[in-house]
C-alpha cells in the first residue's frame, strides 16, 4: 500500500492539491496529514481524490470544532484524530504526532513500524533504534504549504517500507488581467 504523508499545509490549498494529485497519480491509497491544516475547509480540495485522509491538528489548530464537523459529514473520508493518532494500515502500526521530539520518543518504544511528524518544516527520513532491539522509521514530510522551505511530501510504500521525499511542483496561480479604472 502506498501512502502520501504530508504536514504543515497552512491553508495553501494549491500546493496541498498539487501534492495529493501527484501522489494519487503515483498510486497513493491514503493520505496522512501530520498537522497544521489551520482552516478545516482547506481539506475540501482533497475530496475529489476519494482517498481516506487521516489528519491531526498540530499547533496551528485553527477551528477544531469545524474540523470535527467536516469529519462527521455524511460520506466524508476525513478522519480527524485530534492531537495525535495511532492507526493501522496494510498491517503496519503507524503513529502521527505533530512535534518531532515526541515522534522521536515514540519511535524509540518499538510499538510502531512508522512514526510521522511535522512542525519544523524540515523533511527527513531516518531509521531509529528501539528499546526492543528493532528499529522504527521516523518520517517528517516537511511543509507541503511551502512555509519557509520548499513544498514537499513523502511518498511511502508500506509493503517495502521505502520512502521518497517529493518536491511539490505546482502551476503558478493564474494572473488576472489588469483592471483599468474608469475615469
Amino acid at each position: 500500500m502506498k501512502i502520501c504523508i504530508l504536514s504543515d499545509s497552512h491553508d495553501n490549498r494549491r500546493l496541498l492539491d498539487a501534492a495529493v494529485a501527484h501522489a494519487s497519480a503515483h498510486g497513493a491509497e491514503a493520505i496522512l496529514h501530520c498537522g497544521d491544516v489551520v482552516a478545516p475547509t482547506t481539506l475540501r480540495v482533497l475530496q475529489k481524490y476519494e482517498l481516506p485522509v487521516h489528519v491531526i491538528h498540530g499547533n496551528n489548530t485553527g477551528d477544531l470544532y469545524n474540523m470535527a464537523r467536516l469529519a462527521a459529514e455524511s460520506g466524508s473520508l476525513i478522519r480527524y484524530h485530534g492531537q495525535d493518532a495511532a492507526i493501522t494500515l496494510a498491517d503496519r502500526n503507524l503513529f502521527l504526532v505533530h512535534y518531532p521530539h515526541y515522534a522521536q520518543a515514540l519511535a524509540c518504544t518499538g510499538d510502531y513500524d512508522l512514526v510521522c511528524c511535522g512542525h519544523d518544516h524540515k523533511s527527513s527520513i531516518s531509521r531509529v533504534a528501539t528499546i526492543t532491539g528493532g528499529h522504527t522509521w521516523l518520517i517528517n514530510p516537511g511543509t507541503v504549504g511551502g512555509v519557509g522551505a520548499p513544498p514537499t511530501y513523502i511518498m511511502a510504500d508500506l509493503a517495502t517500507m521505502q520512502f521518497e521525499i517529493v518536491t511539490v511542483e505546482a502551476e503558478p496561480a493564474s494572473v488576472l488581467p489588469p483592471v483599468t479604472p474608469h475615469v
